[in-house]
Parts: C-alpha cells; sequence; structure tokens
C-alpha cells in the first residue's frame, strides 16, 4: 500500500516502533519533542544494529522552555547524530522520519508517551517516491543549514505554500469540511471558512477550550472562534480525549493532516508539514473518526458569560482582553 493512516492512540505507537525496527540503512527523524522511551530506544537499538540514524531535534519553545534536553544527551551517549532544527525558523514543529529513503511518516504528533496514548492525533505513512524524496530533500537542506525551495512540491510547507494548499482545500468544499486543530487563529483561514460558510457548506469545527490557549493568543483565539460561532458554525470540544490533531476533511473526499495550526506564526515564521490525501481506505477511516469524536464531544461555551466563569482565574483581565461589557453580553450562537 502507497500510503496508510495511523490514528491515535487507537493505533498505539506499534506502527511506528515497527517501521524503525526494520530500518535496514538510514533513518531521518525531524521531531518537535521526542521523550517516549520505547522511541529512544528503538532508534538506539537501530543505531546498534548500523542504520544510519541522524536526528533533528526543536532545542526550545517560544517561551524558551526546553523539552528535548534529557533526550540529547541520551541519543549523543548512544552516539547518534543529533543537530537542533534549523536556525532560520522560529521553530521547527515539523514532526516527521524517513526510513530507508523508500518511506515518510508525516505526523501531527510529537514523539511523547501522551501522544501516543492519550491525544487524539494522526500520521500518514507514504512509499509515493516523490513524497519521500521532498522530505528527505528537506531534512538534508535543514541538517545543512542550505535552503529548500517549498514553492513548487507536493506536499505542504511552512515557510512556503502552507496557507495557500489549506485555502484552497476550504475553498474546494461544496458540502462539508471536518476541522480538528488546537488553534484558530489565522484570519486568512478564518476567512475562507466563513466564505465556504455562506456558500452553503456545512462545516464541523472541533478545538481546544480557551483556557489552553496561549495567554498571548487568547485574544485572535477566541475571536476567530467567536467569528465562526456567530456565522452558525458548530463549535465543539472533545470530551473523551484530548485534542492535537491537525487535521482539515473536505467533501468527505480530500484530507489534510500534519503538523499545522491554524495560526499566522504556523504559517509565516515556523518549519511545518502536511500533506494532502484522497486515498479511499484514509478518507473512510478519517470520516469515521471525526463522527465518533463528534458523537463524544460538546459545544463549546464562548458566550461573555462562559468565557468569563472559564476564563477568571487563568486571565484575570479577561474582561477588557476580549472587551466583555459589564452589562449586556453576548450571547453567541
Amino acid at each position: 500500500m502507497s500510503r496508510s493512516l495511523i490514528v491515535l492512540p487507537d493505533d498505539s505507537g506499534k506502527p511506528i516502533l515497527e517501521a524503525i525496527n526494520k530500518a535496514e540503512k538510514s533513518i531521518r527523524i525531524k521531531m518537535f519533542v521526542f521523550s517516549d522511551p520505547s522511541l529512544l530506544k528503538a532508534v538506539t537499538d537501530a543505531h546498534k544494529r548500523g542504520v544510519d540514524v541522524r536526528i533533528m531535534l526543536n532545542p526550545a519553545r517560544r517561551d524558551g522552555k526546553e523539552e528535548n534536553a534529557d533526550s540529547r544527551k541520551s541519543l549523543l551517549d548512544a552516539g547518534i547524530k543529533v543537530l537542533d532544527s534549523n536556525p532560520a525558523f522560529d521553530l521547527t514543529h515539523e514532526k516527521s522520519m524517513v526510513i530507508d529513503d523508500a518511506t515518510a511518516f508525516v505526523q501531527s504528533l510529537n514523539w511523547e508517551t501522551e501522544n501516543l496514548t492519550s491525544t487524539r492525533d494522526y500520521a500518514i505513512v507514504t512509499s509515493h517516491k516523490h513524497e519521500v524524496n521532498e522530505v528527505a530533500q528537506c531534512f538534508d537542506a535543514d541538517w545543512n543549514r542550505t535552503k529548500f525551495d517549498a514553492g513548487d512540491t507536493h506536499l505542504i510547507w511552512c515557510i512556503g505554500n502552507g496557507r495557500q494548499r489549506l485555502g484552497q482545500l476550504i475553498d474546494s468544499a461544496t458540502h462539508s469540511l471536518w476541522l480538528q486543530n488546537e488553534r484558530y487563529q489565522d484570519p486568512v483561514i478564518i476567512e475562507h471558512l466563513i466564505r465556504a460558510h455562506s456558500r452553503g457548506v456545512k462545516i464541523h469545527v472541533m478545538a481546544r477550550p480557551p483556557h489552553k490557549l496561549k495567554k498571548d493568543k487568547l485574544i485572535e483565539g477566541v475571536s476567530g472562534l467567536r467569528s465562526l460561532q456567530d456565522i452558525g458554525v458548530k463549535i465543539h470540544k472533545l470530551q473523551h480525549i484530548k485534542l492535537h490533531a491537525k487535521l482539515i476533511l473536505a467533501d468527505n473526499a480530500r484530507a489534510i493532516i500534519g503538523s499545522i495550526n491554524l495560526a499566522p506564526g504556523s504559517f509565516d515564521s515556523r518549519r511545518e508539514l502536511a500533506i494532502e490525501v484522497e486515498d479511499p481506505s484514509i478518507i473512510d477511516r478519517i470520516h469515521k473518526t471525526l463522527k465518533e469524536d463528534w458523537a463524544n464531544s460538546h459545544p463549546l461555551d464562548l458566550s461573555d458569560e462562559g468565557l468569563l466563569a472559564e476564563l477568571k482565574d487563568y486571565d484575570p483581565n479577561v474582561k477588557e482582553d476580549l472587551a466583555i461589557s459589564a452589562g449586556k453580553h453576548h450571547k453567541g450562537k
């Protein structure tokens, strides 16, 4: 099969571990956070049996928090080649792997135990040569600190063609859009979603609650969600599982999966990667998973009252930040 889908946590980390364990020649890994013990052991074992393992790790989050220091040390101590991700980008949020120049993994998940066991995440595994080559070529360019041209590519890259490709998918929808994403902050993407709704496309949005947003992104995050809700788009929060996916499904026929949050920083200053797929078996499983997740969700309360109740302890300035009046409150739809 030239492409396949991994749904997490349903499928566990087993498909990723099996691919690493079967590697014969080379493994390239580019990861935002890498800390899961089973995956660390798998790549260390691969190195011990003679596989050429190269790993790029994001050195720190935007707030300066370092999460890969211990993993970096253990990997370097094992003799594995490890570099910081390309400093040309604010950070590298891409989560990818290439095995033996033959198979590529394009993922929404970090290699943390949490992402393998308790978050809704996805990965596409592809053996399409042109797709595998792109992931490998970008890895090599970032490894060598040289330019990778993300303009005329099959895959979806940031910085590059990310906003355009996601906008095109949204614009192509004629009857339905399903979205799972942590953030709905990019004004251009919000605009395209509003246009889709205005032409009769039924939109289902699954998001994380506002108190899960970073404080400096709270204003645009809430504004984006409320703008969509005000025109009648349904905004839900998953009840049974934590949402970490970055997925758009159009017309139950075409999907984009990868690392891209719907936020300006993801498009304009970070290294991100996603892939568009139309494979019927993959689309069928995505649609089934989305319907099950929707059934296990409930509407987000984005009214003024709801936001005040949710955010009063998280953001003491919530009234000012979200321009909530003391009297008549925004009800939403």
